[in-house]
């Protein structure tokens, strides 16, 4: 019997509803009722069929990662799978990602959202959703 099961996922950034409306754009989730208090924005979550997905949450700190080395690690990433890199890649390079300049697989290629955390694009297969 598992102790849990994983609801969601929160992502620590500077601007939570601009990087929720760049992973909607990536996923076509929906992004979550914006809560403005006092001009700031704390949290935006991403819903799938009404299901949350990912959580963005404001950090007034928040300094991206250095992938692959650096003083400040990864920590996590996430791997979207897509039948044709090629495609995928002109289609998040054109929603604000950047190809990072370290690629060290053949059937996947590493990106970073617009506050520079590192994401796959993933050669997949098959696709249960597209």
């Amino acid at each position: 019997m598992p102790i849990a099961h994983h609801v969601y996922t929160a992502v620590d950034c500077a601007h939570p509803a601009s990087l929720a409306r760049f992973y909607a754009e990536l996923t076509g989730w929906e992004v979550g009722p914006i809560e403005d208090s006092e001009g700031k924005v704390e949290w935006v979550d991403l819903f799938n069929n009404g299901q949350r997905m990912m959580a963005f949450q404001k950090v007034s700190n928040y300094q991206a990662p250095t992938w692959p080395e650096g003083p400040i690690p990864q920590q996590l990433h996430f791997d979207f799978h897509v039948p044709d890199l090629d495609i995928g890649e002109k289609k998040i390079l054109a929603i604000g990602a950047t190809k990072h300049e370290v690629q060290p697989g053949k059937n996947f290629r590493v990106y970073l959202d617009p506050e520079g955390h590192p994401f796959c694009l993933v050669k997949s297969l098959q696709l249960s959703r597209e």
